[in-house]
């Protein structure tokens, strides 16, 4: 069987987000880091639903779903880095979280073009 990319990427990028959680949290910066444990994980939870789709559309939709997650993660990793909040490094979860934000859009976009030709 084919190793599932997406997955396992998504799947390491919420073990460095539960690690980025977990510094913010002896950092006492609690209301950050639960928004990004939560969008941070749940990028490979919708993955993973996604895999074990009952159509298409259900593809379609759990993916679309990764991917605003996804987004909404930059979004949240960005406010650490800029807001100094923190002295943390978070440059290589946002170069990681820009990787599968194109994987994710490459997926939905050659999906509904599949989906329309049927």
């Amino acid at each position: 069987m084919k190793e599932n990319i997406i997955a396992k990427k998504t799947f390491v990028f919420a073990l460095t987000m539960i690690d980025l959680y977990l510094e913010l949290k002896r950092e006492n910066e609690f209301i950050l880091s639960k928004q990004i444990i939560r969008s941070g994980t749940s990028i490979g939870a919708n993955v993973e639903e996604a895999i074990a789709a009952q159509s298409k559309r259900d593809f379609i939709s759990k993916i679309s779903i990764a991917a605003k997650e996804a987004r909404e993660t930059k979004y949240w990793l960005r406010l650490v880095q800029e807001s100094k909040i923190s002295n943390l490094d978070v440059i290589k979860p946002l170069e990681e979280i820009e990787h599968i934000i194109n994987i994710l859009t490459k997926i939905v976009k050659t999906s509904q073009q599949s989906e329309s030709k049927i």
